[in-house]
């Protein structure tokens, strides 16, 4: 069914289809409406989740570590502040291997206070130990919250999987958006098997434990390996969702007019969208450029984006946050996937901070750019300087 709804709307539809045992959320712009949209839906005995109201981020992921740990399917939603305070427990929650899934709105970090889209929330979490996905619109926002509830279930995975969507952008936006039956989703998404719940009392384990030198590094090790299989996995529910929807999800990444361009953009989020317009104008004028729009971001798939962008004459990696002291963390994730290989020049572009408009025209600009770029260039696009 094609409907129209904002990217809010679409990411609570999809928690509503897979009707958790436990929401635990704190409302927060702009993700608030997510938990509003779910709150309604809680009050209007649409789903018999446990909508748990806390007060503050940080008890609400504490309370989702506790109803994941105690064996129910678990969802929340954060943004920016949020997250930051959040984050001291999403590391607990990704070492003790919870399949908690978060849409996380992206928003500006503090400070000055900034309540518009960029990435530095994602940033932030980047070494957490949970598996980051980026939306480009409500529709892929919609869909990947569906597949990272298979994603973080799976035996070999068991971690944390957080849906980025743009703040504003597209949580605030409206656009068509193409959702599932209840019972495709019920049937795609499937029961929840807890592994090693701490209610199974028969089965008594221990959760939290305090790790000495001559554990703490293996414990470490069993989460690589979790990230390890994401993958695979990730590979598997994008094919089965694929057949089950008619959408073309294939690959950590989107490829588009990729294979003979020369000049390529690479970026995560609603910016691709805008950067297709100009793909298409590009080529109307016989210039061989083209896009790689980054889904999966950890695990960072490092083989096939150098695999993707090998043989071309120069790349831009646009990061939409900024990482104070050196280049931009998508930048370093891409150019570091290229030592002891030959590859493109580089460039590094910060765009869009505090929700700074992204317009066709920067774009092109940098496309433009690209022609007499120097490798490693740090620049800005949309800036006053």
């Amino acid at each position: 069914m094609k409907k129209v709804m904002t990217g809010h709307k679409a990411v609570a539809e999809a928690m509503r289809q897979i009707e958790p045992d436990v929401v635990a959320v704190y409302p927060i712009t702009p993700q608030s409406e997510i938990a509003e949209y779910y709150a309604q839906y809680v009050a209007d005995g649409i789903v018999r989740t446990e909508l748990v109201p806390v007060e503050s981020e940080h008890s609400a992921m504490s309370a989702c570590v506790g109803a994941a740990a105690a064996g129910a399917r678990v969802i929340t939603a954060t943004a920016s502040q949020g997250l930051a305070l959040m984050v001291e427990i999403l590391y607990i929650a990704a070492s003790m291997r919870l399949p908690i899934v978060m849409a996380l709105a992206n928003r500006a970090l503090s400070g000055p206070i900034n309540i518009h889209c960029d990435h530095s929330d994602a940033y932030l979490a980047r070494d957490s130990g949970a598996v980051q996905i980026f939306a480009e619109s409500a529709q892929e926002a919609y869909d990947y919250m569906l597949m990272a509830q298979r994603i973080a279930e799976h035996k070999n995975v068991r971690l944390p999987v957080i849906v980025n969507l743009d703040g504003f952008t597209l949580t605030h936006s409206s656009q068509v958006v193409e959702t599932l039956s209840d019972e495709v989703v019920k049937g795609f998404v499937g029961d929840y098997e807890p592994f090693y719940p701490l209610l199974d009392v028969d089965n008594p384990t221990v959760w939290g434990p305090f790790a000495m030198p001559d554990y703490y590094f293996e414990l470490k090790r069993a989460q690589q390996a979790g990230m390890e299989a994401v993958p695979e996995v990730f590979l598997g529910v994008q094919g089965e969702y694929s057949k089950l929807s008619g959408r073309n999800y294939k690959g950590f990444f989107e490829a588009y007019k990729l294979d003979d361009a020369e000049r390529v953009i690479v970026v995560m989020g609603s910016t691709a969208g805008t950067a297709k317009v100009v793909v298409n104008e590009l080529r109307e004028k016989g210039e061989r450029v083209g896009l790689l729009k980054v889904w999966l971001w950890r695990p960072f798939p490092r083989k096939e984006i150098a695999d993707a962008l090998a043989g071309k004459k120069a790349v831009a990696i646009m990061d939409r946050a900024i990482s104070f002291g050196n280049m931009g963390a998508l930048y370093l994730d891409i150019t570091s996937a290229f030592a002891g290989r030959e590859g493109p020049v580089f460039v590094n572009y910060i765009y869009g901070l505090g929700g700074r408009d992204v317009p066709a025209e920067h774009i092109v600009q940098v496309f433009e750019g690209l022609k007499d770029a120097e490798p490693g260039e740090l620049r800005y696009i949309g800036l006053r300087e």
